[in-house]
């Protein structure tokens, strides 16, 4: 592959996790990579690694003008963006009735409109290039949402929604989205990453209590691998005819189909009361 056709990726979110070993794969390929986080002084890293091919840029996805500096920066530099990862997000762990609502906005504004706003950025360059492929994490919580994460489901929910009306307004334009489905990775996701309520109700103990304390009991020990989930990723985005919606790890894979199939059962069993609600045939 010549130099000039090799992809350039746009990553946010690099310090830890999926935004790490997905910047640390594309650059072993040799794709010119925008390596972001807050404090680029934890990536000094990938330019010691992997010099002018890795393009470390501060970046936090809640402020417009360092987003617009790094959409800007990455241009001059590689001249296109070919993907663009919005990775960054942070996690909550609480009961609907428990959580710190300024907590959840800062979750919001990180998880869905920092996505927003840098998928805004990044388009109008796309569009130019009439290519490019927007990937979107999500996480099995972007499909199912469980007790103690009911807001940070939330913002899955909304980054699955928005993803799925931009895959269908994009394609004409030669663009694709990809949404990522991850279950649990031995990511910073449940240890640090995630803030937890200030104050616990008893009521909700058997609930949201008993599942944050899994979660967090098992942080370090989850059975996804964060290296081979970065490779799953680039060869869905480079595959000939990528999915929507791609998940990762078997656990992902089981929760999604109980999914379906506890939606297929509360479809048929009301399933006429649903038609009953139409005017008759008719009228």
């Amino acid at each position: 592959m010549s130099e000039i056709a090799k992809p350039v990726w746009f990553i946010t979110g690099c310090s830890t996790g999926f935004g790490r070993e997905l910047a640390r794969h594309t650059l072993s390929l040799g794709y010119p990579t925008v390596v972001t986080a807050r404090n680029p002084a934890q990536l000094e890293d990938f330019v010691m690694e992997f010099g002018d091919t890795a393009l470390v840029l501060k970046l936090d996805v809640t402020k417009q003008a360092d987003i617009d500096a790094a959409i800007a920066v990455a241009q001059e530099r590689f001249g296109r963006i070919d993907v663009l990862v919005n990775n960054a997000g942070i996690g909550y762990f609480g009961s609907f009735e428990e959580s710190d609502m300024a907590e959840v906005h800062k979750m919001f504004d990180i998880n869905v409109w920092g996505l927003t706003a840098m998928t805004r950025a990044a388009l109008p360059l796309m569009r130019q290039q009439r290519s490019g492929t927007i990937v979107n994490i999500s996480s099995l919580g972007g499909l199912r949402a469980a007790p103690s994460v009911s807001f940070y489901t939330a913002t899955k929910f909304a980054v699955e929604a928005l993803s799925e009306a931009l895959s269908q307004e994009v394609a004409p334009l030669g663009l694709k989205v990809l949404i990522v489905e991850p279950g649990p990775f031995r990511t910073d996701w449940a240890g640090r990453s995630a803030n937890e309520a200030p104050q616990t109700i008893d009521a909700y103990r058997e609930t949201s209590g008993a599942r944050q304390s899994q979660i967090r009991g098992y942080s370090g020990q989850q059975p996804g691998d964060p290296v081979r989930a970065a490779q799953a990723i680039v060869k869905a985005v480079e595959a000939d005819n990528p999915p929507l919606r791609l998940l990762l790890g078997k656990i992902a894979l089981e929760g999604a189909r109980t999914k379906i199939a506890q939606l297929t059962q509360n479809f048929d069993a009301w399933e006429e009361v649903t038609k009953g609600a139409d005017y008759p045939e008719g009228q």
